[in-house]
């Protein structure tokens, strides 16, 4: 598997827009849902399914995920992490042409599991890819891009649901808001062969000169003998080759501290949804109904939550690698279980029970999803903690939880790594996409409750667990995990050692020392490499 050989464009900025339109796929797959399920065509074309027939259809994204998630480090290990993404597009174009020509609820399902194949994938390997080409310095910010994608695809997406539910006729409306998929798949296949491959990729399979040339054009306009270049490069075929020493197969992900790696890769992205946000981003349009909110009143209002998480992740692009990933991650939990804690407080003491006028359970505004109603100043409270979830978690665990599952992995186990923390992801996801209807018809108002106390849980793993890994290089990380390693709560973040070697060869360059060419750098390693292979011989 290989793309065409084109002329390739080495900003990483220009990279990371082109890698994460792969999240904006998974935002159209989000909205295509959420601002369909309440409209009238949608209702009556699949006879309005409810609790699990609902769950049903909304987490079947997540259960192809969850296959995408498996099958995506072997994929990526094996032929790139940009080739695995084109891949990954084929099963969209066919989980697509599904959802177009549904003709009931079971082929609906089936063409969103297949786009969840898609999303497993680039879930998991975009962040690999963007981690394995930034700075350590602004790996926090090019991961945000992602983010930032997912969001503008669920926003897009969501006012195209919204516009297209004004079509006539029976179907008309969600096939022509679902087809549009295809275009964000097509870009993205159209930008993928203008990418470089990973560096650390092409330096895991042996590609040594191809890896530090790509280094230099990402990292240093093509220049060779940059310090920066030099000391990374060194830095990564030692951890390559350390790596290479350690067990094979899942043995790997365990020995030697690696077991707090994997424990920390799958759970930062387990907390994210086990964090409720999706309850506000696939149902926003069921709180607002518990608001009062009716109509097309109700179906803008959900679209600004939307807006809000774009403007308030992109202040984070700013901030990230200033801040820290335990702060955001530690606080973040905290404030978004208050956050819940009075939603549901408010909804279960105000509350009234709307059962519908008909034998079968009709709901508010018609929706049997919906069995409870507030009005008046509880109605404004539920919108505006609401609203400050959604802030709150655009600023905290939306995006650092990618960002952290990126960069605890070493580079010999990254690809199956982060597949294993997207497993983490989806798996959950698709157990609170099950969950969340059936709970709005049985405990009420303490689903709310219930995201609340998991949220407080999520800080005190976060606290206990999880070592301060802004500013470190992907390879320093490995220290913050090994059995001799700090406790989380006494790391910090800065204070690169990268910047200690950089300063290194600088100083040997002045006095010609061999060390600071990139030439004799690559002898050297391939000697390393060479001579390692014999003794495992």
């Amino acid at each position: 598997m290989g793309l065409p050989t084109l002329p390739k464009i080495y900003n990483v900025y220009f990279l990371a827009i082109i890698a994460t339109m792969g999240g904006m796929l998974f935002g159209f797959d989000i909205s295509s849902m959420s601002a369909i399920i309440g409209t009238d065509q949608y209702l009556d074309y699949f006879d309005n399914p409810s609790g699990v027939a609902q769950g049903a259809i909304g987490s079947a994204l997540a259960a192809g995920s969850v296959v995408g998630s498996v099958i995506a480090g072997p994929i990526s290990d094996k032929f790139g992490r940009r080739d695995s993404l084109m891949f990954a597009c084929l099963w969209w174009l066919l989980g697509t042409a599904l959802q177009v020509a549904c003709n009931g609820r079971g082929m609906l399902i089936a063409g969103r599991v297949l786009n969840g194949v898609t999303v497993g994938i680039t879930s998991s390997q975009v962040p690999v890819y963007l981690a394995e080409i930034s700075k350590h310095s602004q790996r926090g910010a090019i991961i945000i891009i992602q983010q930032l994608a997912i969001e503008w695809g669920i926003l897009i997406m969501y006012f195209i649901g919204y516009g297209c539910k004004f079509i006539p006729g029976k179907t008309a409306s969600f096939r022509t808001a679902w087809g549009i998929q295809f275009v964000p798949c097509v870009l993205f296949m159209v930008g993928l062969p203008f990418l470089p491959r990973s560096p650390r990729w092409l330096a895991k399979v042996d590609r040594q000169d191809e890896a530090v040339h790509v280094l230099a054009n990402i990292q240093a306009g093509g220049n060779l003998e940059d310090p920066y270049v030099i000391a990374e490069y060194e830095e990564i075929m030692a951890v390559l080759i350390a790596e290479r020493l350690a067990p094979a197969g899942w043995r790997k992900f365990v020995v030697n501290g690696m077991w707090k790696r994997t424990l920390a890769g799958f759970s930062v992205q387990a907390w994210q949804q086990l964090s409720g946000a999706n309850v506000m981003t696939y149902y926003v349009v069921y709180i607002f109904y518990m608001a009062n909110l009716k109509g097309n009143v109700n179906l803008i209002s959900s679209g600004v939550q939307y807006a809000l998480f774009i403007i308030f992740s992109t202040i984070m692009f700013f901030f990230v690698d200033k801040i820290g990933r335990r702060p955001l991650l530690v606080y973040g939990a905290i404030a978004m279980g208050v956050c819940h804690y009075v939603v549901g407080g408010v909804l279960g003491t105000y509350y009234e029970y709307v059962p519908g006028t008909s034998p079968l359970l009709d709901g508010v505004a018609g929706n049997a999803n919906v069995v409870m109603r507030v009005t008046g100043a509880a109605s404004h409270t539920v919108i505006a903690f609401s609203y400050l979830l959604i802030i709150i978690y655009a600023l905290t665990l939306a995006p650092i939880c990618w960002v952290y599952a990126a960069e605890v992995w070493s580079l010999e186990t990254r690809a199956w790594g982060m597949g294993i923390a997207a497993i983490g992801n989806w798996l959950f996801n698709f157990a609170i996409g099950l969950f969340i209807p059936p709970a709005f018809l049985s405990i009420k108002w303490k689903l709310f409750i219930v995201f609340g106390t998991l949220c407080f849980g999520g800080a005190i793993q976060f606290w206990l667990t999880y070592p301060e890994t802004c500013g470190k290089t992907i390879e320093e990380i490995e220290l913050l995990f090994s059995k001799d390693g700090p406790p989380a709560w006494k790391t910090h973040k800065g204070h690169s050692r990268l910047d200690q070697e950089i300063e290194a060869i600088v100083s040997g360059q002045a006095k010609g020392e061999a060390r600071a060419s990139i030439s004799a750098v690559i002898e050297k390693e391939k000697g390393v490499m060479a001579e390692h292979k014999t003794d495992a011989v």
